[in-house]
């Protein structure tokens, strides 16, 4: 929060300090003159350039009604212009619509409608249908939260932005797998994939996805006990796991129904670096063993996995020497043995530790965890 109100606090100066500057000036002096053409690209330049004094784009916006000689500069600058981001704004169907007809969101690569209110698949119809090519361009598309959004809503939507990588719809409980057909059907490079909450869709979709994106790079399908969702199976993961072989992130958050027998397919996935397997109940140290195969897993949520035992946790200390984030939060079956492996083979990369609710592991001060992992910032322990 303090980032955010310091920036509109800079937007507000700027404002301020640029209207003063140009009365001062008067509005056809020379100097006036001077000061638009040489001064006012300058400072934009810096503002674009420099990663401390970037101004977020909703503040960048606000620049284009302090003057004339401002909006000049600011409309002729591409990279000010490639994202448009609508994050939790009222009425975000029709300011998107407004956006896209403004040219210098002609190449936007990135929309942001997370958790937006008043977007709905009329607005995406819009979109498709009167600014046709307006989205060739765009590569990442947020639509987390957007309840109004249904399979229609996302057929013209990825209908009109064939070059999308990254598509994210977390929490939305009305696509289904036609929704999902749409997307395998219209964007052919996706590799980064968040179906989070998305409780209408089934093995069906991942089979299509596995089918369709052999590249993926990043997949969440999290399941909250909220939402809880039998449609996903071992079957559907199990096409995932084989066909993308490249995957880098994986997120079965509370997907509880899996066996252990497809959390031992996990080892074909040696390009693994992030692992959300929390909730996992029905996981034992065999699987484990095969997921220390994984051996650049950096970052392993082990919470609640509740047939764990001190085994399971030694082998990945033994396999994935590179961990750097790992909970066994609520695991009663691990003991001081697994932490002494972790000390031993982790110590130097480790800075993410949770073994918050392991009664089997001794309560420890600061100090003492220190010296078992003196790169660890994070402790959660004995609560």
């Amino acid at each position: 929060m303090g980032r955010c109100r310091h920036a509109t606090w800079n937007t507000r100066t700027v404002v301020e300090a640029w209207k003063k500057k140009e009365k001062k000036m008067g509005e056809n002096s020379e100097e006036q003159q001077q000061w638009s053409r040489e001064t006012v690209p300058r400072v934009m330049k810096i503002i674009i350039t420099s990663s401390k004094l970037r101004l977020p784009q909703r503040d960048i916006i606000s620049l284009l009604f302090v003057s004339s000689s401002l909006i000049r500069t600011l409309v002729t600058l591409p990279s000010l212009w490639l994202v448009l981001d609508f994050h939790e704004m009222n009425n975000a169907g029709d300011r998107l619509i407004s956006a896209r007809s403004l040219p210098r969101y002609h190449n936007v690569k990135q929309i942001i409608l997370e958790f937006a209110q008043g977007i709905e698949d009329k607005h995406l119809s819009i979109i498709r249908n009167q600014f046709s090519g307006s989205l060739k361009n765009l590569e990442h598309l947020n639509l987390n939260g957007c309840q109004k959004i249904s399979d229609n809503g996302i057929e013209d939507i990825t209908k009109a932005s064939p070059s999308l990588k990254i598509f994210s719809i977390y929490w939305n409980v009305r696509v289904t797998d036609v929704g999902i057909s749409h997307l395998v059907n219209n964007c052919k490079h996706i590799v980064d994939l968040n179906l989070s909450e998305c409780k209408g869709i089934s093995d069906k979709s991942l089979q299509m996805i596995s089918e369709s994106y052999p590249h993926l790079e990043s997949l969440d399908i999290t399941r909250y006990v909220i939402l809880k969702c039998v449609k996903i199976t071992d079957g559907g993961l199990q096409h995932v796991i084989i066909k993308c072989a490249g995957l880098k992130s994986l997120n079965l958050y509370a997907l509880s129904s899996f066996t252990d027998g497809v959390y031992k397919k996990l080892s074909l996935l040696t390009d693994l670096r992030s692992l959300d397997l929390c909730g996992a109940q029905n996981l034992s140290d065999e699987g484990l063993f095969s997921i220390a195969k994984c051996t650049n897993i950096r970052t392993l949520n082990l919470t609640w996995c509740v047939r764990v035992n001190d085994a399971g946790v030694i082998a990945i200390a033994q396999g994935c020497t590179n961990l750097e984030f790992l909970s066994l939060f609520g695991i009663v079956g691990v003991t001081d043995k697994c932490l002494e492996a972790l000390s031993k083979l982790c110590s130097n990369t480790l800075t993410t530790l949770d073994v918050n609710g392991c009664i089997g592991i001794k309560k420890r001060s600061r100090e003492e965890l220190l010296q078992l992992f003196p790169y660890v910032t994070c402790f959660k322990v004995h609560s």
